[in-house]
């Protein structure tokens, strides 16, 4: 059995297919030579790799798709409604607890204070729009700046 490797086709695919659960925020310069950004969504700062390429976000009011990919042992699905919550872990890791938004196989929109883009590279557990999980992220979350929609 082989495992897709793949989550996207392209950086502008993965953006227009999640676009409507952009978080809106504020993007704060970028340190020259780094690939992260800075951006402050939801009363967090999250360091996400800039997947936009070098320079092509600009400061201020803006609309990104923040994915992360779960780490499989600390994600759950929840059997009640709980809290939304969500805490930055490290540079660029996030845990928190959430509703889904929508799913699929490998991929979860979950709202957790913002709109998150989670997948795995295996199969997620079952769940449906309306249910709530928990969850972890590994290092790093990436950050898809849509463009001519602030």
């Amino acid at each position: 059995m082989t495992t897709e490797r793949t989550l996207e086709t392209s950086e502008q695919e993965f953006a227009d297919r999640f676009a409507a659960y952009a978080a809106t925020g504020e993007l704060y310069p970028q340190r020259e030579g780094s690939p992260l950004l800075e951006f402050v969504a939801g009363g967090r700062v999250l360091y996400l790799f800039d997947r936009c390429g070098p320079y092509a976000a600009r400061p201020g009011a803006a609309r990104v798709v923040v994915h992360g990919m779960l780490d499989p042992a600390q994600t759950a699905v929840l059997g009640s409604p709980a809290e939304e919550s969500l805490s930055v872990q490290g540079v660029s890791a996030l845990s928190g607890c959430g509703q889904v938004l929508e799913a699929s196989r490998r991929v979860w929109v979950v709202q957790a204070r913002v709109p998150l883009v989670l997948a795995a590279f295996a199969p997620l557990p079952p769940v449906r729009a309306g249910d709530w999980v928990q969850f972890v992220t590994l290092p790093p979350l990436h950050g898809f700046v849509l463009h001519g929609a602030e």
